[in-house]
Order: C-alpha cells, then sequence, then structure tokens
C-alpha cells in the first residue's frame, strides 16, 4: 500500500468540499500523531478486520490499513465522503471497502465474515445509539472482539464511570455488565475541523465472556427508575415499577435506604433478577 501516493487530508477535504455538517455530527479528526496513536489504541490489527463508522476524509482510516489491518470496512452515509474515499480504495491491496448508508441501519456483518473489531470516530450525534445497540445484541459474546470509540468527554465518563462517582448511571450499568470499558485518553478539540465546543475522549470497551445473567428488559425498568430519581432513596425512586419495591430490595440484598448512585452494577443485576422472578410468578400465577 502506498499512503504515499494520497494527497494530504486537508488538500482531500478541499478538492470534494467536505465542509463538515452538523446535521451529520461531523468533526474531522486531522492530526497525524493523534490518528496514529488512535490506531496503535486499537492493538494489533494484523489478521483483524476492523469496521468503521464515519470515516470522513479517511484519516483514521488510512492509518488502520498503515498498521495492517486485513480489511477495513469503512460505513458512511455522506456521498461527498465515499467519493473521497475511492482513492483510497484504489491504493488499499483490495483491503478496503465502502458502505454507503446511514450506520443505524445497517448491520456490518453482511459485509464481511468473522470476527471484527470497531475502532471509530463516531459521529457525536448517534454515537451514544450506536454504542446501546452493540451492547444489547442477543449473541453474547458479540461479534467484535473490542470497541475503540471516540465520544464527547461527559459521554466518555458516563461510559467508563463506576459506582459513586458523579456519572455514574444507566450507561454505565449496561456497560459494566456486559464490557470492561476504560478511557484512555483525551482529545482536545483543536485537533479536529471544524473543533467542537467539548473535549473528547477515546474508550475500549472490552466485551465481557461470561457476563452475570440477566433479563435486559428488566434491567433497563430498574435502572430507568432508580436512576430516574437518582436523589431519593431506593424504596421511594423504585415504585415507578409498578410494584413494591422492598421485597425486591431485600433479594437484591439492598438496603432500601441506599441511592441509585451508590448500588454497584452487580446490585443492579441482582434487582433486575428479582423483578424477572416476581414477574414470572405473577404470571403463573394469573395462568392458574
Amino acid at each position: 500500500m502506498n499512503l504515499s501516493a494520497l494527497p494530504p487530508l486537508r488538500d482531500v477535504i478541499r478538492e470534494f468540499d467536505l465542509r463538515a455538517r452538523k446535521s451529520l455530527g461531523q468533526n474531522f479528526l486531522l492530526d497525524l500523531n493523534l490518528i496514529d496513536r488512535i490506531a496503535r489504541a486499537a492493538g494489533p490489527l494484523e489478521n483483524v478486520t476492523v469496521v468503521e463508522i464515519g470515516p470522513g476524509p479517511g484519516g483514521l482510516t488510512r492509518a488502520l490499513l498503515a498498521h495492517g489491518a486485513k480489511q477495513v470496512v469503512a460505513i458512511e452515509q455522506d456521498q461527498r465522503c465515499v467519493e473521497a474515499l475511492y482513492p483510497l480504495v484504489a491504493e488499499s491491496d483490495g483491503r478496503l471497502k465502502v458502505v454507503e448508508g446511514d450506520a443505524m441501519e445497517i448491520d456490518p456483518r453482511a459485509h464481511f465474515s468473522g470476527p471484527a473489531r470497531i475502532v471509530a470516530n463516531l459521529p457525536y450525534n448517534i454515537g451514544t445509539a450506536l454504542l446501546v445497540r452493540w451492547l444489547t445484541l442477543e449473541a453474547w459474546p458479540p461479534w467484535y472482539d473490542q470497541l475503540i470509540l471516540m465520544f464527547q468527554r461527559e459521554v466518555a465518563e458516563r461510559i467508563a464511570a463506576r459506582a459513586g462517582e458523579d456519572h455514574y448511571g444507566r450507561l454505565a450499568v449496561l456497560a459494566g455488565w456486559r464490557t470492561e470499558a476504560e478511557i484512555l485518553f483525551d482529545i482536545n478539540r483543536s485537533a479536529f475541523v471544524p473543533p467542537p465546543k467539548v473535549t473528547s475522549s477515546l474508550v475500549r470497551l472490552v466485551p465481557r465472556k461470561s457476563p452475570a445473567p440477566c433479563d435486559l428488559k428488566m434491567l433497563e425498568r430498574v435502572t430507568a427508575a432508580a436512576f430516574g430519581q437518582r436523589r431519593k432513596m431506593l424504596r421511594q425512586s423504585l415504585r415507578t415499577i409498578g410494584r413494591d419495591p422492598l421485597p425486591l430490595l431485600e433479594t437484591a440484598e439492598i438496603k432500601p435506604t441506599a441511592r441509585a448512585e451508590e448500588i454497584p452494577v452487580a446490585g443492579f443485576i441482582a434487582l433486575a433478577n428479582a423483578l424477572a422472578k416476581a414477574e414470572a410468578q405473577n404470571e403463573r400465577s394469573a395462568a392458574l
């Protein structure tokens, strides 16, 4: 692969008139040192298929290929960016596949076989929604072995937070249940074109091979209720689930006077399982 044959990213942006569109959540990362650092954070890429969401002018795409990715499947909605990536496709020795379309509607697995790794500077407007989709897949372990994703710093903190921390909430519980999440490093707003209003952070999420058994719908119910009134004691906030919370809290071995931000992921899993058991008992009783 001859990257030296490709024009600088700023020239690509000018040639294809790639003015970032707010409606698509675009902020292009052009700092080559940072781009290379992100690619290195993805770990060894030999024999790895990488799924990239929102490649834009292709800076990170180039780095992933340069670091030896077996294949990069780049999903891009913006037709201008798709056209800008064609020269990179030509220089990739068949290792780059560009899929045009909305990442919220495309199943990447239709475009490769085997496991993959997702590495992306996610569009800000769909980043959290995509993450939730990847965390709530029915089949687990999932088809990806790692998620290396860039978010606004505030979102990154919500993903990686632990019980007792300010940003701990529903997203942290979901991420903590099925993955091990950590913030790798921050990226200053000045590294982007145009500069966003906030600092960004790169997050790594590694799927747990055997997360504790839990009904996802029940977990969503208890966390929505608990964090919906996070300053209240659980004996009060959990009343919104439609049943007496005290037996559930007793089964889960959680103090009724505790607050949502104090309960670790394991506690919410126990609470969700207690609710699932209670609901199942109700259904059996109603059927008699």
